[in-house]
């Protein structure tokens, strides 16, 4: 659906070239969310707006369903981009016009005709929540019915491709949850193909099917979103997924412990299978859960468990190993005094 190969973008300066997109290929499959993460001055920003074109590459070539928008002429250009839509952080709605007619707006140049005009609008204000909306100004309307706005003047031109530039960090968690939802709702309804951009690890967690994370312009790590969370490559990706998944336990306590400290990982559907209490119950050790926490990376469960074992170092070791043999990664941290 989208394949971007070998973007560059560098902007010339004084004091030499600042190289925004750094080399970066990706190809982002039909009716899938597609999350690039990363932290501010990661590349993300500006490699999404290189995908419409609002910033012309240096080098390189984009595809979308494909057509190379590298080579198409302006009036080429302008109708390609009715079919990409775009959400931006700040809204960017027209304050002296209702939300009906930020809606309205783009089907007007679009031409389409005013009664066509009205009806796909109506439609598009029911599709996100704001039926009862249509007639309120944006300084009458919260930050989460702005983006619902925002949103549904994306969709007006039925688009294939949805672009999001960190459309929830101007948002509280609760609505950024709804907002969320409802992206997720467009994808799935409407077969939308959505590309969005965060530095909210959490975000990706929740909707995006697979992620891209950046940084100094590089793409450093790419998968499906449950393979990077459960196995990252990457040592900025283990900090991004430590912000949603927090694996460490407070130095005091594991000084305190005398048994041997291990690290459980829990992936699909062994999270739902009694492991640990199979294992207490087949082998003469004692256990002692220090941090448990299961996740869920678009509905697929992810678990991670921190636990004391103490015994016999013979029976310690064979509980160890019974679990190696039941889940995809041990992990030993600390080995006790065992006696």
């Amino acid at each position: 659906m989208i394949k971007l190969e070998h973007i560059e973008k560098i902007y010339p300066s004084k004091k030499g070239n600042v190289i925004g997109v750094d080399n970066v290929s990706l190809h982002i499959k039909s009716g899938e969310i597609y999350g690039i993460v990363g932290y501010s001055g990661a590349g993300k920003s500006t490699l999404l707006r290189c995908i419409n074109l609002l910033e012309r590459p240096t080098n390189g070539e984009i595809f979308i369903d494909g057509v190379n928008l590298t080579l198409l002429s302006i009036k080429e250009l302008r109708k390609a981009r009715q079919s990409i839509g775009m959400i931006f952080q700040g809204f960017h709605l027209v304050s002296s016009k209702t939300a009906a007619e930020n809606i309205a707006f783009s089907l007007k140049v679009a031409g389409i005709p005013p009664e066509e005009r009205n009806m796909r609008v109506q439609e598009l204000l029911e599709l996100v929540g704001l039926a009862d909306k249509a007639d309120h100004y944006p300084a009458q309307l919260s930050g989460g019915q702005k983006q619902r706005v925002s949103i549904a003047r994306a969709l007006a031109n039925n688009p294939k491709v949805l672009l999001s530039d960190e459309a929830t960090s101007a948002l509280d968690p609760s609505t950024t949850k709804s907002i969320l939802h409802l992206l997720k709702k467009i994808n799935e309804e409407l077969g939308i193909t959505i590309v969005l951009i965060t530095h909210e690890m959490e975000v990706v967690k929740e909707i995006c099917h697979r992620c891209a994370v950046m940084q100094n312009g590089k793409v450093i790590e790419e998968g499906k979103t449950y393979d990077v969370f459960a196995s990252p490559q990457n040592e900025l990706t283990k900090n991004f997924i430590e912000t949603v998944l927090q694996f460490t336990i407070p130095a005091e306590l594991q000084a305190a412990c005398t048994g041997t400290i291990i690290k459980l990982q829990f992936e699909g559907t062994i999270a739902n299978e009694a492991v640990v209490s199979d294992m207490l119950q087949a082998y003469p050790v004692s256990g002692n859960i220090l941090h448990g926490k299961v996740e869920y990376i678009r509905e697929e469960p992810l678990g991670i468990f921190i636990m004391e074992l103490k015994g016999k170092s013979e029976d310690v070791k064979q509980a160890i190993h019974y679990l190696e043999k039941r889940m995809k990664q041990v992990e030993v941290i600390q080995h006790g005094n065992i006696h």
